[in-house]
């Protein structure tokens, strides 16, 4: 067995983890809004500043920019600028109706590479992107 094939075989999950400028933000966003359930923890005086979030199979990591142990040392600029992450869905348009009904801004779905996709993006500009299979033609868009 070649040294690829071991590599391979013991990775078990990418996991994003986005740094945020509000943790109370982000969790209302993700818990509250998308339905996403908090796995893990690290909170210090009774504040979060680093979570593992779980919806479904899926996972995704956030923390607070911190410096010297207080908010702050964000990077100049939009946060989530370029960056997307694909949630592989057995039903987008189900996630879709979901999320609209907890008050989330999410993009009317459309049919693009065999999959439905809609699409929402956090507080700080990170894309989620939702997307199942579908037989249905190219660019169709969900009707209201």
């Amino acid at each position: 067995m070649g040294s690829e094939a071991r590599t391979a075989s013991n990775v078990k999950q990418a996991v994003p983890f986005f740094m945020v400028s509000s943790m109370k933000d982000s969790l209302r966003f993700y818990e509250g809004g998308l339905g996403f359930e908090m796995a893990f923890k690290w909170d210090v005086d009774g504040e979060i500043r680093w979570c593992w979030l779980k919806l479904g199979d899926a996972a995704l990591m956030l923390q607070e920019y911190a410096q010297d142990g207080h908010q702050g040392g964000k990077p100049e600029g939009k946060l989530g600028q370029g960056v997307s992450i694909c949630f592989i869905c057995e039903d987008a348009i189900a996630i879709y109706r979901e999320i609209k009904s907890r008050g989330i801004d999410a993009a009317r779905p459309f049919v693009g590479n065999n999959m439905w996709v809609t699409s929402v993006s956090d507080p700080d500009g990170y894309r989620l992107d939702f997307e199942s299979k579908t037989d249905v033609p190219e660019e169709t868009v969900l009707a209201d």
